[in-house]
């Protein structure tokens, strides 16, 4: 019995192998189990000789200087060498921005994470299921039950701005009762910012501005698309397409950001070490939101992170998406940790 048990379990073993050398695409199984570079400039470099089109990573260790990678083109039809500097859209770490910014106003009395989207967005009320039940806390912690408009077939053949992409799960069935769980919604941060919107009385970006990017000197990050020069932003790429998807404007507040990674990574560690934000704010935005976040436009994906055990941040910026881009970023990005833990 014993013997056909580990008979049993070798077969099981030669199937999986078989199984991973058939069904794992090879240039992710590459970046798995190739040996670890020695410096993450030669895992950068790896990167775009296996497919990324422009590689960006900044590390910020504590009592180092930050450092800045780059592989790979900015703008690959002009041959233009990727820059450690700059501009990339950000896409959903956006929503970290807008958290702090309902953090600060949620402390200030300004508004309250109990309001139902009902009372702030009255005009919803009918066309949103459970509008009077849904509070500002559970859109922001993605609790609200509320459909994703990014999952409505045919979404990103176009950019689409707030108004538009709302529109497409107006008087849609709730996915759950609202509070019961968490799922993913980009739908939740564009009311977020509409009710941040009304709350101030002006646009939540200038808010942002004002409250978080200048009180940390963050010259290099931007609202939305338009507000910048397009010859500083990163061109973005998307597997089995060759045009550049730079121009295409997703305008929505949880994910229409530009900036560079080292402002990424500034306002990171801010947030995570308390010079952001002060006790009270501080306890509100760990009630409500993440520490580090990913984001995911066509031809642009960005992961930002804190790494407590080595008081680290990085920040990573890849133009290539669609195919197994995604998985195969992930996998970079951990390479690249485990090569700066490798030194610390």
């Amino acid at each position: 019995m014993k013997r056909h048990v580990w008979l049993f379990r070798l077969v099981a073993f030669a199937a999986a192998i078989v199984c991973a050398a058939v069904f794992v695409p090879w240039d992710v199984g590459y970046a798995y189990f190739a040996p670890l570079p020695q410096t993450v400039q030669a895992q950068v470099d790896d990167a775009h000789r296996h497919g990324m089109d422009g590689v960006i990573v900044y590390v910020d260790q504590a009592g180092k200087a930050p450092a800045f990678y780059a592989a790979g083109w900015k703008d690959r039809n002009a041959k233009a060498p990727a820059d450690p500097h700059a501009l990339f859209k950000i896409a959903s770490i956006s929503k970290l921005y807008i958290a702090v910014a309902a953090a600060k106003l949620a402390e200030d009395k300004r508004l309250s994470l109990d309001g139902t989207l009902a009372e702030y967005l009255p005009d919803l009320a009918g066309r949103i299921a459970n509008a009077d039940r849904i509070t500002l806390r559970m859109l922001l912690q993605h609790r609200s039950g509320i459909p994703n408009f990014t999952d409505v077939p045919g979404y990103w053949d176009r950019p689409r701005d707030s108004a538009e992409s709302l529109g497409l799960i107006l008087g849609k069935p709730a996915d759950f009762k609202p509070g019961s769980r968490h799922s993913y919604s980009n739908t939740n941060y564009v009311l977020v910012g509409a009710i941040l919107d009304k709350v101030l009385g002006y646009s939540h970006r200038d808010y942002i501005k004002a409250e978080i990017l200048t009180p940390l000197g963050l010259t290099h990050t931007y609202g939305q698309l338009s507000d910048v020069n397009p010859a500083d932003v990163v061109s973005g790429y998307i597997i089995g397409y060759d045009g550049d998807l730079k121009s295409f404007d997703y305008v929505n507040p949880g994910g229409s950001m530009v900036a560079t990674a080292q402002d990424v990574g500034v306002f990171l560690r801010a947030l995570n070490n308390g010079a952001l934000l002060d006790d009270n704010e501080q306890a509100i935005y760990s009630s409500i939101y993440d520490y580090e976040h990913t984001g995911l436009l066509p031809g642009y994906q960005s992961i930002a992170r804190y790494h407590k055990d080595i008081d680290t941040v990085v920040v990573q910026f890849v133009s290539t998406s669609g195919g197994n881009a995604w998985t195969k970023s992930e996998v970079i990005y951990k390479r690249i940790i485990r090569t700066v833990r490798k030194a610390t």
